[in-house]
């Protein structure tokens, strides 16, 4: 729909308001079988309320329990499946213990060096089967690195007493150690390896799960007695007797034994047991018995030495048939802790799906009403973000740059049309969607009409300027006192300064200057014409200009901008100093640096100019009490001329930067009229006396002190004429013949030298009527020239805008600039 310009129908009636709040579309009524016209507290408690439910009732009371009951299990048959590699480590280490007790009885007898040789010739190969099953062990043990704390501390104890293991190997063939200190590593080392086998731990949940762990502990412990028995004897078989201990510790290793034999037995199984009692009736088994029994004290009759190879052969019989029923204990331990472990996952599984069965019904029911929300929503943000983003911005745009009548800006319907909060929601941003540019509209209208007031009256200002400068011209020529001349010439800069707060207005209500040249303009001259501007010209000093021009639709604009940041450079900074202006040319243009030693400003009020500078603001309070920056702002971006502002020694320096498409080749070079006025570099220094074009000569007392110029006589374009008051296109109109008679009039206007910048310098009052018509010689016709096309034009072109101005003046009404397009004929040339 449009947005309505009349300013009295710019806000929402009230009568809408009402029904935005009680009903969006009262034709339709609310069905509660349709989702989408749910309240959203009604979606909300879906969404949230179903879910919660069935996680409460299904995966609170049991998922936790079972996974980590699943998890305890899955580890304890990992840890108990491991045990077949701690088994044969066990294993390994007993046969090597056994041996190099042996081999360190029999070097203890005779330690020579063959026989040094030969007990490590035997010892080699049980070193390297034992390092190969902790190998393996070590890579059965890897999966385990995050099993519980307990079992890996006794993991790091056997890795510890193995190492200690392998650091005392070196010391058997010299046999420098005692006997009992080198295998007390190797017993530590076996019953590291034991107390890691009996780690597992299944929970006070599965008693069954511990006996089995207690059965496969205790038949290792028998055939780890049965094991030191073996080194025992086989000790004295190899050193000829047994020591004076060595019958105490084979009673008490036989007594231990037979206390963790009768522990397995209690604990095992029957069939465990059946088999235990099928391998004592093995013959192997029955040979080495009948040979341990020989060893046994008998009243006083000294025990037995046995044979030392037949016992270890023998023995290693019985160590082995041990062994192997300590595998079959233990792989039924292994079995029954992995049937456990998948039961419990199997019903882990079962009660995690029937969970995730009820949670899907529950998230599709929540993705359906979800699904609902999410689109409403998503329309929504994508309308209120266009709005925000893009539809706004750009009505605001269209309305502030607007030069003609406002135009009709549409506001989109809403995107979402259900009957809930959402739809409401999308229709309240619609409303203020409407509001907003309801308000810009009549802030555009308000500012058209601002901008309309500042416009008249900054020209009705212009015309009234125009006019006290002309009589001030009248006056300047009539006037020969020096001190009512000097009076004359401050009323004449002080109007010039008012008709550049005029332009300022312009500037601000966003009109271009109706100061136009047709031809390119030098910037040397362009420089002067802005000193002459303001008050404080006498400081200003060019110190190096370059040979440009600007192209002349810029010349007014650019003069001003000049002016405004010569103003602020003179105005800032002390009396006594004076403000450089340098000009050069560079590959993109030119650059035009003004430097002054004054006040300066602090790190944040630069930064902050320079963004005023590169971001015109809009007009507002702070832009008028800133006049100066904010003018030159706007003229800058309204050129593409870049402004900065930057700290110098002991002030500021301003850098301009002209584009190349402002600068133009240089005019065709003509006889140039020198202007009624220059601007001096500083006090004008004694002229010699010299004839006035038309006049006698006369005594003309020289002033030392600067001359107030204004920007049209130095920019005025050059005329080719031969005398100093020109044709009668001229704005003083035609020259008044001069009189025949000596001393003949000069080719040429009376200047007082040049200065240091090769300017001529005005001589004061050295054409003033200030002599009496009976003094001046007789006329002599003058020759006729040809008038400069350019010249008549400009002469035109003041002449009607002085007219068109001289009838806006006799209205009362204040007229209103054109609604749309272009600019008024006043600001044409």
């Amino acid at each position: 729909m449009g947005t309505a310009v009349d300013p009295a129908r710019g806000a929402v009636s009230h009568h809408r308001r009402r029904r935005f709040d009680v009903r969006v579309v009262p034709h339709r009524r609310r069905s509660p079988l349709r989702l989408r016209d749910w309240r959203m507290r009604t979606k909300l408690a879906a969404v949230l309320v179903i879910p919660s439910v069935a996680f409460l009732v299904l995966a609170g009371v049991q998922t936790r329990a079972l996974v980590g009951q699943t998890t305890a299990l899955s580890d304890f048959a990992e840890q108990v499946g491991i045990g077949q590699e701690i088994t044969v480590v066990v294993h390994r280490l007993q046969q090597e213990r056994d041996r190099s007790a042996g081999e360190l009885a029999a070097l203890r007898r005779d330690g020579s060096g063959p026989r040094r040789d030969e007990a490590t010739a035997a010892l080699g190969p049980l070193h390297r089967a034992t390092d190969q099953a902790v190998v393996d062990l070590r890579r059965a043990a890897e999966p385990l690195a995050d099993a519980d704390a307990s079992w890996r501390v006794a993991y790091s104890e056997v890795l510890e007493a193995y190492e200690q293991v392998v650091s005392i190997r070196a010391t058997v063939p010299p046999a420098v150690l005692n006997s009992d200190t080198i295998l007390s590593n190797y017993h530590r080392a076996v019953d590291a390896l034991l107390n890691l086998l009996a780690e597992p731990t299944p929970g006070p949940d599965h008693p069954a799960l511990s006996d089995a762990v207690l059965r496969y502990v205790q038949l290792a412990r028998v055939k780890e007695l049965s094991s030191r028995i073996r080194a025992q004897l086989y000790a004295a078989a190899r050193g000829g007797g047994y020591g004076p201990e060595g019958q105490v510790v084979l009673s008490d290793l036989r007594a231990q034994q037979l206390t963790a034999l009768g522990a397995f037995r209690v604990a095992a199984t029957s069939d465990q047991i059946l088999r235990y009692d099928q391998v004592t009736l093995d013959p192997a088994f029955i040979d080495a018995a009948r040979m341990e029994e020989r060893t046994l004290p008998v009243g006083d009759t000294a025990p037995v030495v046995l044979p030392a190879e037949q016992w270890w052969s023998a023995s290693e019989g019985r160590q082995e048939l041990l062994r192997q029923a300590e595998a079959g204990v233990l792989e039924d331990a292994v079995a029954q802790a992995e049937q456990v472990s998948a039961r419990q996952l199997r019903d882990t599984l079962l009660v995690v799906g029937g969970i995730v069965a009820v949670l899907l019904v529950a998230v599709l029911i929540s993705l359906l009403i979800g699904r609902s929300m999410a689109r409403s929503m998503r329309l929504l943000r994508s309308q209120a973000l266009r709005i925000a983003q893009v539809e706004l911005p750009e009505a605001l745009d269209r309305l502030r740059t607007v030069t003609g009548g406002v135009p009709d800006i549409s506001v989109a319907p809403a995107v979402v049309r259900s009957l809930d909060e959402m739809g409401e929601l999308a229709e309240a941003f619609v409303a203020v969607h409407r509001s907003a540019v309801s308000v810009a509209v009549e802030q555009a209208l308000m500012r058209r009409n601002v901008n309309a007031m500042f416009v008249n009256l900054a020209r009705r200002s212009q015309v009234l300027v125009e006019r006290q400068l002309e009589l001030l011209d009248e006056l300047e020529r009539e006037e020969s006192s020096p001190d009512q001349l000097e009076n004359l010439f401050k009323l004449d800069h002080l109007a010039a300064r008012m008709r550049r707060n005029d332009e300022s207005l312009l500037v601000l209500a966003g009109t271009e200057s109706t100061r136009r040249w047709q031809r390119p303009v030098g910037l040397n001259t362009m420089l002067l014409a802005a000193a002459a501007e303001i008050e404080q010209y006498p400081r200003v000093r060019h110190e190096s200009i370059a040979d440009l021009h600007v192209v002349g639709h810029a010349v007014g604009e650019l003069v001003h901008l000049f002016a405004e940041l010569l103003e602020n450079a003179t105005a800032f900074s002390r009396p006594d100093t004076l403000v450089s202006v340098t000009a050069r040319a560079e590959e993109t243009g030119a650059v035009v640096e003004i430097v002054d030693r004054g006040l300066g400003m602090s790190p944040s009020a630069l930064t902050e100019a320079n963004e005023v500078l590169a971001t015109p603001p809009a007009a507002d309070v702070a832009a008028v009490e800133r006049m100066g920056l904010f003018v030159v702002s706007h003229l800058a971006s309204r050129l593409n001329v870049r402004v900065r502002l930057h700290g110098g020694e002991d002030g500021l320096v301003a850098v301009i930067r002209l584009p190349a498409e402002l600068l133009a080749p240089a005019p065709p070079v003509t006889e140039v009229q020198p202007p009624a006025r220059m601007v001096t570099a500083g006090p004008v220094a004694a002229a010699v006396e010299q004839p006035v074009a038309g006049r006698p000569p006369v005594t003309v007392p020289r002033q030392a002190r600067p001359v107030p110029v204004r920007a049209e006589d130095v920019l005025a374009p050059a005329a080719s004429v031969p005398s100093g008051d020109g044709g009668w296109w001229s704005r003083r109109g035609p020259s008044t013949p001069a009189q025949a008679g000596p001393p003949a009039p000069p080719a040429t206007p009376v200047i007082g030298g040049t200065s240091a910048r090769g300017l001529p310098v005005r001589v004061p009052m050295a054409q003033l009527a200030a002599v009496t018509r009976s003094a001046r010689p007789e006329p002599v016709p003058a020759a006729r020239h040809d008038p400069d096309p350019a010249a008549v034009g400009g002469m035109l072109s003041r002449l009607y805008g002085g007219m068109r101005r001289a009838e806006a003046e006799d209205t009362t009404e204040i007229p209103v600039p054109p609604l749309r397009g272009g600019h008024s004929e006043e600001g044409r040339q």
